[in-house]
């Protein structure tokens, strides 16, 4: 993996951790993150890599219910199945939500369904490729990185706009 570089923000989901190399996106991390979710390698801050300062204002619009898609680089580093499962999230529309299930079906395998909430649950690139969207078959919300309280924020933001 190439150099890392990192900048913390705030949002109102609490503090974001930004992490990009030189050329793409590679996470946004929450600060209640438990360390071995994502694995990535050494880093150091940057206050001004372009990268990361594009990421903040697309975060600041999203926020802000003046952005709906996000348009960043982005690099994903994990197994071929986990690549297979965000780059369906990537697809998720804004203030919509799919089943585990569905995400299953789409990656091929409607048996993967636990392989997928697994891969959901190691997404590095949270809000950005959108786990939030992503739910139980009824209509439950389960599992979130950044905890239950900030998924049903994120989808009451996008389902009221």
């Amino acid at each position: 993996m190439s150099e890392l570089f990192y900048q913390w923000i705030d949002s109102p989901v609490g503090q974001l951790k930004l992490i990009a190399t030189q050329d793409a996106l590679v996470a946004v991390l929450w600060q209640t993150d438990k360390p071995s979710r994502v694995l990535l390698g050494a880093m150091q801050e940057s206050l001004d890599h372009p990268i990361l300062l594009k990421t903040q204002q697309q975060l600041q619009q999203y926020f802000a219910g003046q952005r709906k898609i996000f348009e960043l680089p982005l690099a994903f580093y994990g197994t071929d199945f986990q690549q297979k499962v965000w780059a369906e999230l990537l697809k998720i529309p804004y203030g919509e939500t799919r089943s585990y299930l569905q995400i299953a079906a789409a990656v091929g395998n409607v048996k993967a369904v636990r392989a997928v909430g697994a891969a959901n649950g190691k997404n590095p690139i949270s809000i950005i490729a959108p786990c939030h969207r992503v739910i139980g078959k009824n209509g439950a919300l389960t599992g979130f990185a950044g905890g239950l309280e900030n998924k049903t924020r994120l989808l009451h933001l996008e389902q009221n706009i």
